[in-house]
């Protein structure tokens, strides 16, 4: 027997998507080295805050820092997109940068992919660290190492 489906399972698929991401929620010490266009390093220092939107369907995420003297502070609502079987991000930034990525979370391996940033990372164990490593493509073809970071949970 076909059972048909209803409105509610759509809601029910995303809303267990969003529950995988529990791990992220609360606040995040982050720490890293940015490769400047140079070949240069500048530290990477910010708190980052992860909180659910009322209703569960959204993630929003905070970030308050400092990328070698430049001040950043964005913030980022994290959805997921049934038909792609993927999360979806946008992060609207102090320059008025406004980025979109396409995410996926894989036991504790965190992927995100943009047109020109990617993100490879990993939580630890604990759950309490998430490392990884940026990279950027300026051309959208040869990837270069951006940053090195790690979030901890504190």
């Amino acid at each position: 027997m076909e059972r048909k489906m209803r409105m509610d399972d759509k809601r029910l698929t995303a809303q267990l998507a969003m529950e995988r991401l529990q791990p992220f929620i609360g606040k995040w010490k982050t720490k890293g080295t940015i490769v400047l266009p140079t070949g240069a390093e500048v530290r990477l220092d910010a708190d980052d805050t992860y909180e659910w939107l009322p209703g569960g369907y959204f993630l929003i995420h905070h970030v308050n820092g400092l990328m070698g003297e430049d001040e950043v502070k964005a913030i980022e609502i994290i959805g997921f997109h049934e038909d792609d079987d993927m999360y979806v991000t946008t992060s609207y930034d102090n320059r008025g940068v406004v980025a979109n990525y396409k995410a996926q979370l894989h036991e504790r391996d965190w992927t995100i992919i943009g047109s020109t940033e990617r993100f490879r990372g990993s939580f630890g164990e604990d759950g309490r660290t998430l490392a990884g490593v940026w990279e950027l493509a300026g051309d959208g073809a040869e990837w270069k190492k951006w940053m090195d970071i790690v979030l901890t949970k504190y």
